[in-house]
């Protein structure tokens, strides 16, 4: 096999990694890569951006790609997986109309409520005036979220009224023309993503993130500072209700809508204070940075999954199989992150993790002139396992020691809702 992949975080870095573990994997391609992408034994970047669809799809074809796994929510909801079917390239991701339960909150929460799963209740706007005066009515804390793509940065927790309606101005004001408010809700946040064809659907483990860049969750969003996997709050009886009251409730709403669904179906969840899963968002794949906890404790092949649910093969498959233990993420970031940075910082230590066992799954960086250079905001992912969640969150923190960058900044207390 030959596989394309989309993107050039640290999600598209660990699928790379991953698919080439296998010994059916001849080759992977990023489209456009990055600096750990870039010099990863049988691996090659190409520099095309990805809602480069035609480009894609010329690289797809002269390259005999026997799949393109797309990492990225944007080229899903500018409909890529839609082009290259059209021209019988098989692809992992849904369509357009598929991508919509990302890219669409509302949709999404429409969605939702016809399948009868659990979420917060909520409000839609498109007026700021509208918005802000519905806020006035409704107690604090309360969330705001944008309609559309935000890049992990468009939900709002405010703390009060004032919070709230400075966060609708905001979002209106960067061109937002809808949002969607909800009611806070108490408990812990575990993301369950699960595998589909369109007619079967199978969970992974769960994970945790954390999303906040200040110790504590404190701060503001981002994408993502680390993770941890399997949750352990999300027992084999709490999965099972999450399998039978969310996820194939899901997948059934959209077949009725007439939506052929293939690929990651990423529930971010809120376990409230009794135990009941409720959903936040779903999301249309592979999350950034669970993926760098959840990949190195597959034992099935990745690829025959992923063929499998492009295919409609998924139900032929055997039960998914994990090896023993738990992973978990430390995020290395530029200063400054989520706001502004500085690129073009060399990066050191990643042989001296490696050593220690560990694997750095870059995302933020380039090699450019024989040196790794600081890229992006988030820079890399430091994952370690074990055979416990605290010895692998402490193994994930002995290695981040080793990584030396100006302006390196990472939380220390990832996994602290463990304690």
């Amino acid at each position: 096999m030959k596989v394309l992949v989309v993107g050039n975080g640290g999600r598209e870095h660990a699928l790379a990694w991953k698919l080439l573990q296998s010994q059916h994997v001849e080759q992977v391609i990023c489209v456009p890569g990055n600096g750990g992408t870039a010099i990863m034994p049988r691996c090659q970047n190409l520099s095309l951006s990805v809602d480069d669809f035609e480009g894609i799809k010329q690289c797809a074809l002269t390259n005999n790609i026997s799949l393109v796994v797309v990492g990225p929510e944007l080229p899903l909801a500018k409909g890529i997986t839609d082009y290259l079917q059209h021209h019988q390239i098989k692809v992992f991701g849904p369509t357009k109309q598929g991508a919509q339960i990302e890219s669409s909150k509302y949709w999404a929460k429409s969605l939702m409520q016809s399948a009868g799963v659990p979420t917060a209740t909520f409000a839609v706007f498109m007026e700021v005036e509208a918005a802000k005066a519905y806020i006035k009515t409704q107690k604090a804390p309360i969330v705001v979220k944008a309609d559309g793509l935000a890049a992990g940065k468009g939900v709002t927790v405010a703390a009060n009224v004032e919070e709230a309606q400075a966060a609708v101005e905001s979002l209106f004001g960067n061109g937002f023309s809808t949002i969607v408010i909800e009611e806070f809700l108490r408990g812990q946040e575990v993301s369950v993503l699960a595998l589909t064809d369109g007619l079967t659907i199978r969970a992974l483990l769960p994970a945790a993130d954390h999303k906040r860049i200040g110790e504590g969750d404190a701060g503001e969003n981002t994408g993502g500072m680390g993770a941890y996997a399997p949750a352990p709050i999300v027992t084999t009886e709490l999965m099972a209700r999450i399998e039978t009251e969310i996820l194939q409730p899901t997948l059934e709403a959209l077949r009725q809508r007439g939506i052929d669904y293939r690929g990651v179906l990423y529930a971010g969840l809120m376990i409230n204070t009794v135990g009941d899963p409720i959903v936040l968002e779903f999301n249309c794949r592979f999350g950034d940075p669970e993926t760098q906890v959840i990949l190195p404790l597959l034992e099935t092949p990745l690829e025959h999954l992923l063929l499998a649910c492009s295919e409609q093969q998924l139900e032929q498959l055997p039960a998914i199989t994990w090896k023993p233990g738990a992973a978990a993420c430390v995020v290395a970031a530029s200063k400054g992150y989520p706001g502004a940075y500085e690129k073009g910082k060399q990066i050191s230590g990643i042989e001296q993790v490696e050593a220690l066992g560990a694997s750095v799954f870059q995302a933020g960086t380039q090699f450019k002139q024989q040196q790794l250079l600081t890229d992006g905001g988030r820079v890399l992912g430091v994952t370690a396992t074990g055979e416990s969640l605290q010895k692998a969150i402490a193994e994930a923190y002995r290695a981040i020691d080793c990584i030396k960058f100006e302006g390196i900044y990472y939380r220390t207390d990832i996994g602290h809702r463990l304690i």
